[in-house]
């Protein structure tokens, strides 16, 4: 008696593994993976709800679109881009990520981004605190006005917001100046010393972007668009992301 064959896949069309041919370098050949896990060695998500970057790519590459587009691992993958310096074949492995993501259905995303994320769009500030530029500027003055005061060194720093044709535009983690205002110092002395021509914007000065973390495309868009606006309104030359 001849035992039936095993049959893998079936009808059901996978929609991943396009992706990954499409995120391919031109002339490359997924084929040629030979998964040397050179991916997963360095990445901090390694080990996480037992995935790695290796094995999520071949089951990316084995069309389980099903069980790519549902692990929680796609949130745990911080897309610092380790996996595609080190991959023989550059393969964008956070890209494929990202894609996942964005199948999840929103209210099923993680609530921390969905919340950080709707905060920034409410304010033009792009904080994810929800801190309106007044505010902001006014934690901005006071912290200077203090640190002038207690370090007379420093008495001719200056963290000006809005300052039209300054060199570079700064953003700022938006947790600082509810949380830990002083903790913006650092670098405000730096830039100082170095005798940087800088100003923060009223407007975009958040420094996340917890949008493109939660892979809306038109969200996280807005965000820089806000930032860069203002950029280009006061006249600055290059834009320093902090974050």
């Amino acid at each position: 008696m001849t035992e039936k064959p095993i049959q893998l896949g079936g009808k059901k069309k996978s929609t991943f593994i396009d992706k990954v041919k499409a995120i391919l370098p031109e002339g490359g050949n997924l084929n040629l993976c030979l998964t040397c896990g050179a991916c997963s060695s360095g990445c901090p998500a390694t080990g996480l709800d037992n995935m790695d970057p290796r094995k999520f790519l071949r089951m990316a590459a084995l069309g389980l679109d099903d069980e790519i587009t549902s692990t929680p691992w796609v949130w745990m993958c911080t897309m610092c881009m380790r996996c595609v310096h080190v991959c023989p074949m550059k393969i964008d492995i956070p890209q494929l990520v990202y894609h996942a993501r964005d199948a999840w259905p929103r209210d099923e995303r993680p609530k921390g981004l969905i919340g950080s994320c709707d905060m920034a769009l409410r304010n033009d500030s792009g904080s994810a605190m929800g801190t309106a530029p007044d505010d902001f500027q006014f934690v901005v003055e006071d912290v200077l006005e203090e640190y002038q005061e207690a370090q007379p060194e420093f008495k001719d720093m200056q963290a000006p917001i809005d300052k039209q044709g300054a060199e570079f535009f700064l953003n700022q983690n938006s947790r600082e100046p509810v949380t830990e205002p002083d903790e913006m110092l650092p670098l405000w002395k730096i830039l100082h010393l170095v005798g940087a021509d800088w100003t923060y914007g009223s407007k975009g000065w958040g420094g996340e972007n917890y949008c493109m973390f939660l892979a809306e495309d038109e969200s996280w868009k807005h965000l820089v668009q806000q930032s860069t606006d203002k950029a280009h309104e006061l006249g600055c030359k290059t834009f320093i992301n902090t974050e």
